[in-house]
Parts: structure tokens; sequence; C-alpha cells
């Protein structure tokens, strides 16, 4: 029987840990947290399986973004991430926003909701101007 894991199995995307990660979350959001409506959409220039999924039967749908824990992120790969990935709001003016949902080792997930409109500095080069612990409170902040 075709499965959602067949399914994106056979979407372009030649990453197969990309592809666990996806899964992972999927049953994580279907069983684990009983969203509803719980979609993979393969994109391929990303290489990436996001899902679509609503937390609640009227909420509008939202746009997961499964990661493996070992792949790391720059910052224009999470801003490419967000154009390509979100969808379009009912509301023009609403920031474009999608979850990352990191998955451990363990296949835990660790969702993170990333909001366009942030935009998340480098960390300064010399730390005369910044000490480490404020760069790290600031970072923190900004993912609530």
């Amino acid at each position: 029987p075709e499965g959602p894991f067949t399914e994106m199995m056979s979407l372009d995307i030649s990453d197969s840990a990309q592809i666990y990660a996806a899964f992972v979350v999927y049953l994580d959001l279907l069983e684990g947290r009983n969203w509803h409506e719980v979609k993979h959409v393969g994109v391929a220039e990303l290489q990436l399986v996001c899902l679509h999924a609503r937390e609640r039967e009227q909420d509008s749908l939202q746009v997961m973004v499964p990661v493996p824990v070992h792949i790391s992120l720059s910052h224009e790969r999470i801003r490419e991430i967000m154009k390509k990935a979100s969808l379009p709001q009912d509301d023009p003016d609403a920031p474009l926003s999608v979850t990352l949902a990191i998955v451990e080792s363990d296949s835990t997930v660790v969702y993170y909701k990333m909001t366009d409109g942030f935009v998340i500095p480098d960390p300064p080069d010399d730390t005369e101007d910044v000490d480490n612990k404020q760069w790290r409170k600031k970072r923190k902040k900004l993912f609530k």
C-alpha cells in the first residue's frame, strides 16, 4: 500500500535523512499532537520535504520544515526556506512564517517558529562591542 513514507521517498528529494526527518515529524504531528490535515509537500528547489498542517481544524495551515539535527542552517538558507516554503497568508500583511522542526538523533522533535521580519544578526567578530552572553540571550528571545 502507498503510505506517506513511500510517497515521500518518491519525491524529488535526494537526501534520505531529510525524508526520514519529515516522516518522524509527520508522525509526531499526526499521532503525537493530533494535528489535522497533515500533508507532505516536496520543495525540490530546496531539497526539502515540508509538511502543511493545521493545529486545530479551523486554524490556518502552518508550514513545518523538518530538519535533521546534524544539518546546519545558515541565515541565507533560513531566509531561502522562508521565501520558498511559507504559504501565502489570508492577511497580506502577515509576516511569512515557517516552523523548523529539528529532529534529534533519538527522534524527538523540537519546534522553532520562525517569522520573517527578524533579521538575526551574525555573531559579532570582535567581542569588544557585545559580550557573548548578551548575544546568546538576544538570540534566544527571537525564537519565542
